[in-house]
């Protein structure tokens, strides 16, 4: 009898236990609706995505992915909240549980898979070169490039782009694109490597700037997507349906080219 009773112990034990490890992630969108809100890392330096603006004379983040997040937060009927930090810590915040999704246009590259679970990409953008137009003649192909000192946002996928694809480049990583801008602008750095539309809205404020004529190649896992705790099978189902319906009403395309147009306004004003 008493090894009966040890028996169902063990099982009653192994039965909780399973029960309280499954629900940090399996249970994750059902805690977030039990929450009544949505905690999204982002990193608010890169316009048209996820930037700061005035709003009736307050700072707001804005940004194409930060409509999506509200998008996502309204479709779960529950309040959105933006936790603002440096890019290469939006990952680590999101591991610890902190925030709920990270939304900053990240790539699920297969490393970043090993510890995160992602989303179907919502978007996908051609990379290109940032250089002064006064070496536009200087900057015209990879080859020209070979060896100068070429930024990337640190721990972003562009700081891969121009390891694989630039020819022994001198890397400059630095936590924030407006930073890496202004080096180009000063002479500090050569070029710099950014997603295109990113790339435009910053050119558009800089017009000492320009895209130099040099292909880089592109791939899936360039795209961005969204990213969450790994084995958050029941969130990244909703993720997925919400984003497919967003992408096939062209609500996506949408939020980028209106948050374009409100980048490029707000730095004439």
């Amino acid at each position: 009898m008493k090894k009966f009773l040890t028996s169902l112990a063990v099982i009653g034990t192994c039965f909780l236990l399973s029960a309280c490890g499954g629900k940090t992630a399996e249970d994750k969108l059902a805690a977030i609706k039990e929450s009544g809100e949505l905690k999204v890392g982002t990193s608010a330096e890169f316009a048209p995505f996820e930037f700061h603006t005035l709003v009736n004379g307050k700072d707001k983040i804005v940004g194409a992915d930060m409509d999506l997040a509200q998008a996502i937060a309204d479709k779960l009927g529950v309040k959105l909240k933006i936790e603002d930090m440096e890019f290469n810590a939006v990952l680590a915040t999101l591991k610890e549980g902190k925030v709920d999704l990270g939304i900053a246009g990240i790539s699920a590259t297969p490393e970043r898979q090993k510890s995160f679970d992602f989303s179907v990409n919502y978007y996908n953008p051609p990379q290109k070169v940032v250089i002064n137009k006064k070496d536009a003649a200087k900057y015209n192909s990879i080859k020209s490039l070979k060896g100068k000192k070429i930024g990337a946002q640190k721990g972003s996928i562009q700081e891969d782009i121009v390891k694989n694809q630039l020819a022994d480049p001198q890397i400059v990583s630095v936590a924030k694109v407006p930073s890496l801008i202004l080096e180009v602008k000063q002479g500090s750095i050569d070029a710099l490597v950014v997603e295109e539309t990113v790339g435009a809205s910053y050119i558009a404020q800089n017009p000492e700037l320009q895209f130099a004529d040099i292909d880089l190649k592109s791939s899936e896992d360039e795209a961005y997507a969204i990213a969450m705790q790994k084995d958050s099978d029941s969130l990244k189902k909703e993720m997925d349906k919400i984003i497919k319906e967003l992408i096939d009403s062209g609500e996506i395309e949408k939020y980028v080219k209106e948050n374009t147009a409100l980048a490029n306004k707000s730095t004439k004003e």
